[in-house]
This record gives C-alpha cells, sequence and structure tokens, in this order.
C-alpha cells in the first residue's frame, strides 16, 4: 500500500527541528527510523501533511558520557545500544533489552527515542531505562525542560510531551558500586515478537550492611503505562536479599497490576508470569552486584 501524500523536511539542526514542528504544528510527525511511523501511516493510522526528519541531526545520535552523567541521544539506533561498550558495561539491563527488541533489520532502523515516545505499554527499552532512574530532555525551539522517564507516559501511545517538543536524549547516572540490574521478556518466540510481559529491577545494597537501600521493580504489558510496583519495593526496602524476600516481592508485585486477556496471553497466565519473571529479575540484579565486574 502506497503512503498518503506529505511534505518531506529534513531540518539541520535540533533547534531548527523544533521550530518546523511548532510552525506545523497538528500536520507534523517526526520521522526517525520509521519503523512505527510509516506503518501506521501505511496502514492510514496517520496522515500527516509533513513530516519533520531527524536523519541529519548527529547531535541526537551520540552516546557521551560526562562525569558521572550518560547521555543517549534520542537518535540513537537500538543496535547501538546493543552494541555500545558503555551501555554493556555501566547499563548491562538496558544493552540486553535492546538485544531482544524485534529483529536485526528493525534494530538497525529503529531508535531508542522512537521506542519511547510512541509510548507503548510493551515497548522494551522503557522497563530497563525507568529501572536505571532515566530522565528525558525535552527541546522546544528556546527552552527545554527534564522529565523523569516513570512521568512521561499518560496512556498507550501517549505522552507528556508537548506538540512543539522534541525528545532530545535520555540521561542516566552512573549507578553506584553495590548496585545491579536485570531485565526479562516473555514472548512466544526470540525474534519479531511483541512482549507478552517484560519489566526490570534494579537493588542498591548498603555495603556495610548488606540491605537493600534502594529497589525499583519496573513492569511493561500490564497496565495502559509501564507500572512501577511500589508494593514489591516496599517490601524489598531495609531488607537483606533472600529467596524468600523475593519470592514475597513478586507476589506484591501483581497486585500492582492490571493486565488484560488478549491473543498473546490471558490476564491469568500474565499475573502468574509477573511473580515468577519478578523473583527471577531480582536474583539477576543481585547476581549482577555480586559477580567483580568493571564499570565504565
Amino acid at each position: 500500500m502506497a503512503l498518503p501524500r506529505f511534505q518531506y523536511h529534513e531540518p539541520t539542526s535540533l533547534t531548527e527541528a523544533c521550530r518546523m514542528l511548532q510552525a506545523f504544528g497538528e500536520t507534523a510527525a517526526l520521522l526517525a527510523g520509521g519503523t512505527d511511523l510509516l506503518v501506521k501511516m501505511k496502514n492510514r493510522e496517520l496522515q500527516p501533511q509533513n513530516i519533520v526528519s531527524l536523519a541529519e541531526l548527529e547531535e541526537i545520535k551520540q552516546i557521551s558520557l560526562t562525569g558521572s552523567d550518560t547521555s543517549i541521544g534520542a537518535g540513537c539506533t537500538i543496535s547501538q545500544i546493543a552494541e555500545s561498550v558503555t551501555i554493556r558495561s555501566t547499563f548491562p539491563a538496558l544493552a540486553v533489552g535492546a538485544e531482544r527488541l524485534g529483529s536485526p533489520a528493525v534494530r538497525n532502523l529503529g531508535t531508542i527515542g522512537g521506542n519511547v515516545v510512541t509510548a507503548s505499554p510493551a515497548a522494551d527499552l522503557p522497563p530497563a531505562l525507568t529501572a536505571y532512574g532515566a530522565r528525558a530532555r525535552l527541546k522546544r525551539e528556546d527552552q527545554e525542560r527534564i522529565l523523569p522517564l516513570d512521568q512521561l507516559f499518560r496512556g498507550p501511545g501517549a505522552t507528556h510531551i508537548g506538540k512543539d517538543e522534541i525528545l532530545a536524549d535520555l540521561h542516566l547516572e552512573k549507578p553506584p558500586e553495590c548496585s545491579g540490574a536485570g531485565f526479562f521478556k516473555l514472548g512466544h518466540r526470540k525474534a519479531l515478537q511483541c512482549s507478552i510481559i517484560n519489566g526490570a529491577c534494579y537493588l542498591g545494597l548498603n555495603p556495610q550492611s548488606g540491605e537493600i537501600e534502594k529497589a525499583r521493580v519496573i513492569l511493561g504489558a500490564v497496565a495502559p503505562t509501564l507500572v512501577r510496583s511500589s508494593s514489591a519495593e516496599n517490601i524489598l526496602m531495609g531488607e537483606r536479599p533472600s529467596e524468600k524476600l523475593f519470592l514475597e516481592a513478586g507476589r506484591a508485585a501483581v497486585r500492582d497490576c492490571c493486565p488484560i486477556d488478549d491473543l498473546r496471553g490471558s490476564a491469568e497466565y500474565r499475573r502468574d508470569m509477573i511473580r515468577v519473571l519478578t523473583n527471577r529479575t531480582l536474583h539477576a540484579a543481585l547476581e549482577e552486584i555480586r559477580k567483580p565486574f568493571t564499570r565504565a
């Protein structure tokens, strides 16, 4: 099926792209990798009159480290995330999420920004990004603002990004020593799959007592938006890691979710898998803490 007719624009700076977005208003759509936008246009779900391409914006295609802050440009491809030495050594759960996304062709085109702003409840990168405490930098023509990623989403396909704003990059603080994270994804096959459920867990231990002093349990495809399980986190905080504790946290995570029945799986199956996979992923986070490794 042919694409609907549109005007194509190729700005050479982020500021110019913001200016175009503001000028075109409701008639505009941003094009990065196109793995989501072009499909929706072919299916006539979207028919923008103006396409603003981000292809020439090298400023949003870099992964950079400044002190303890890692900046990931919104235009970085999924393959770039998966293969980055910085990401793999410092934020391994994010690298695993990128590796599990789509297929090689999709990973080579799709961008981290696109995966975030489409606001799919089953998107593969937001759980790990949120587990690591990522912040989104949103750019307008003459100003910008920072928003914690777990405050970005409003519902399926809906975010708090303004119509004249562009996601420029994502920022993550280098995790302290005695911390670790894990990612999980459950699907019917190993490639080109939409998650039945997915998620990520982060643990930070007190180096003296061994007690958990920071915990994040993030779940996807179990509600209209990404779920941060406060019930599971409250159970973990201040306790020493154990099999019993992680089992209890897994059961608690189920209480914070409202999964649905669909073609990929029943709500009951999703609840069972939330319990099981939250437990496993907490163990994976603890294993990362205990194994010797060097952060970038």
